[in-house]
C-alpha cells in the first residue's frame, strides 16, 4: 500500500510544480520523476527488508566496564562514585561520576528468586515483640528516652535522612548510613518508608522483660537471648579504615585465595589467637592458655599491640593474611582459630570463619545477624568460657588432630557458608527483608523529623580522604540490582525453635562430657 501510494503523490507534486512554472517543466518534470523515483524505491526497500530481516543474538556484556576509554591514562586523582543508573534516589548531579557502568541483566521472568539463607528467618524472631501492637511514634521516642540511640534513621519516599544525637566510635556510624543509602540505590523505590533508632555500642539494652508488652525498639550490630535488641549488619561490611580493615566483598575473596595456598594437613597442629584481650574478662582468661614452660595447651595466643599498629597503620593485622598467619612463612598457618567475645560480640567472627581453619568458639553470649544459622560441630567447636578454657582448647586441638577427615570437614562447612551465604548480595538482602519487615509493623506514617537531614552520595563524601574516601568509593552501588533479594522464608514454629536450641544445648553438653 505505501509503494502504490508514491506514485499518485509523486505526479501531484509534479502538476503543482508545473503549474506554477511553465518555462521550467522540462526542469520540473525530470525532478519529479527522480522523487518519485526515490520514494518508490525507498518503500520498496523498507518493505524487503521487514520480509528478510534475520534475528540477532544478542551478546552478553560485562557488569561493568572498566577502562572503555581510549589515549593514555589519565593522572591518579580522588576515587569517583559511579552515578545510579536508571534511578534518582539520593543522587545529586554534582556528586555523580563521569561513568556510569550498565546495569545488570535482568533475570528471566519465569525464574523465580532463589530462597534466602535459613538464618534469614530470625528475622521474624527478631521483630516478634511487636506483631501484635506494632510500633508507634511513641514507642520509638520511647527508645530515644531510654537507651540513648546515636541517631535515627528515616527512608521517606526512597530518599534517606538522619537525625543525630550523639557520636559513635570512629566511623561506626558514617559506614553503617553508607550501608543503608546503598541498600536504597541498590533496590531503587523497593524500601518502603520507614523510622528507626540505632545504637552503634557494643551491648545489647532492652530487656526482655515483659514479653507480652512491646519494649521501644532499637537496633544495633547484635543481641542475645536476654534482650530484644534487633541485629543488624555492621559496618565493618563496607569498611574499617582505622584498622585497615578492607570492605567485606573484597577481603573476602583475599581470604578465600590464601586459603587455596596453604593445604588444611600442612598447618601447624594448634589454635591461635591474636586480639585485644583488655576488653573482656575472658580473654584475660584466654591469655593463660598460651604454651608455657609447665603446660602446652595446644593455643598460641598473643596479644594486639594497639600502639604499634596505629603507628604503623595495622599493616601487622592484614586479616586476609591471618589464615595463614604470613604468606612468606606458610608454615606458621594454624588448623585451628580461636574466636572470644570482647566487651560484647567481635566483628572477628567472619573473618575467623572465613579461614579454612577449625572455628573454636569461646561460649558467646551474643549473636549478629548471620550467627544463628551456625550449628556446633557441623561449622565450629564449642569451647567453654570459664576457667576450664584451656582444658577445653586442648581437647578440641587434640581430638581435630586424632579425627583430621572431620575437623576438615567442620573448617570447610564454615568456610562455605561465609563464602556462599554471607555475600554482599546476602548482606544486602538481609537488610532489605529486615527494614522492609519492620515497615510493616510501623502504625504511623513516617516524616522527616525535627533536626533531621538528608543523605547522600555528595553529602557522605565530601571531606573525606584516604581510606574512608577509599572505601566508600570501593563499596558504592552503581545501578539497580535486575535479580531482586532473594526470597524470604516464613518464621519458625514455636517447635522449631526449641528444637534448635535443644539441639545445640544437647551438642554442647555432649562436647563437656567427652571433655571429662
Amino acid at each position: 500500500m505505501e509503494a502504490a501510494a508514491a506514485p499518485k503523490a509523486s505526479s501531484r507534486l509534479a502538476r503543482s510544480l508545473a503549474a506554477a512554472a511553465p518555462c521550467y517543466s522540462g526542469v520540473f518534470v525530470f525532478f519529479a520523476a527522480l522523487v518519485a523515483g526515490a520514494l518508490v524505491s525507498a518503500c520498496w526497500m523498507s518493505v524487503s527488508a521487514r520480509l528478510q530481516v534475520t534475528p540477532i543474538t544478542p551478546v552478553a556484556t560485562p557488569g561493568i566496564a572498566h577502562n572503555a576509554a581510549t589515549g593514555p591514562e589519565p593522572a591518579p586523582g580522588p576515587p569517583r562514585f559511579p552515578a545510579i543508573v536508571g534511578a534518582s534516589t539520593n543522587q545529586t548531579p554534582s556528586a555523580a561520576a563521569s561513568f556510569a557502568p550498565p546495569a545488570p541483566a535482568p533475570a528471566e521472568a519465569d525464574a523465580p528468586p532463589p530462597d534466602c539463607p535459613s538464618y534469614f528467618r530470625w528475622i521474624h524472631e527478631d521483630l516478634r515483640p511487636w506483631r501484635a501492637a506494632g510500633v508507634t511514634r511513641g514507642a520509638l521516642e520511647g527508645a530515644r528516652r531510654l537507651f540513648a540511640p546515636k541517631f535515627r534513621v528515616t527512608v521517606v519516599a526512597g530518599r534517606l535522612y538522619v537525625a543525630r544525637y550523639g557520636r559513635c566510635f570512629q566511623t561506626r556510624a558514617a559506614f553503617t548510613q553508607w550501608g543503608i543509602l546503598q541498600l536504597l540505590r541498590r533496590y531503587p523505590g523497593r524500601v518502603p518508608d520507614l523510622d528507626l533508632m540505632f545504637d552503634c555500642d557494643d551491648l545489647p539494652v532492652v530487656g526482655a522483660g515483659d514479653r507480652h508488652q512491646a519494649p521501644p525498639p532499637l537496633f544495633r550490630y547484635c543481641g542475645s537471648e536476654t534482650t530484644l535488641d534487633i541485629a543488624f549488619p555492621d559496618w565493618s561490611f563496607w569498611g574499617w579504615p582505622e584498622l585497615n580493615i578492607k570492605p567485606w566483598e573484597a577481603l573476602r575473596r583475599e581470604i578465600n585465595e590464601e586459603n587455596a595456598m596453604v593445604n588444611w594437613m600442612d598447618r601447624a597442629p594448634y589454635a591461635y589467637w591474636k586480639g585485644n584481650p583488655k576488653v573482656g574478662a575472658e580473654r584475660l582468661l584466654l591469655l593463660r592458655c598460651n604454651a608455657s614452660g609447665e603446660r602446652d595447651w595446644n593455643a598460641r595466643v598473643y596479644a594486639q599491640d594497639w600502639g604499634k599498629e596505629v603507628r604503623h597503620g595495622f599493616r601487622g593485622s592484614d586479616l586476609s593474611k591471618q589464615c595463614t598467619h604470613s604468606m612468606l612463612l606458610r608454615s606458621c598457618a594454624r588448623r585451628y582459630k580461636i574466636y572470644i567475645e570482647g566487651r560484647g560480640w567481635s566483628v572477628s567472627e567472619k573473618y575467623i570463619l572465613a579461614c579454612d581453619s577449625v572455628a573454636l568458639m569461646v561460649r558467646p553470649r551474643f549473636h549478629d545477624f548471620f550467627s544463628r544459622g551456625l550449628s556446633p560441630l557441623r561449622h565450629y567447636w564449642p569451647v567453654r568460657g570459664d576457667r576450664g578454657m584451656c582444658r577445653s582448647i586442648k581437647y578440641a586441638v587434640d581430638w581435630g588432630n586424632a579425627h583430621t577427615d572431620r575437623a576438615q570437614e567442620m573448617a570447610g562447612n564454615a568456610s562455605r557458608f561465609i563464602q556462599e551465604e554471607l555475600t554482599m548480595d546476602r548482606v544486602y538482602d538481609y537488610m532489605f527483608h529486615l527494614l522492609t519487615e519492620y515497615a510493616r509493623l510501623l502504625r504511623y506514617r513516617p516524616e522527616v523529623p525535627r533536626g533531621a537531614a538528608e543523605v547522600t552520595v555528595e553529602s557522605m563524601t565530601r571531606g573525606k580522604r584516604g581510606l574512608e574516601r577509599q572505601f566508600m568509593a570501593d563499596t558504592a552501588v552503581a545501578a539497580a540490582n535486575g535479580e531482586g533479594p532473594c526470597r524470604l522464608q516464613p518464621a519458625y514454629s514455636a517447635e522449631e525453635l526449641e528444637a534448635l536450641r535443644r539441639a545445640r544445648e544437647d551438642v554442647v553438653r555432649q562436647v563437656e562430657a567427652w571433655e571429662k
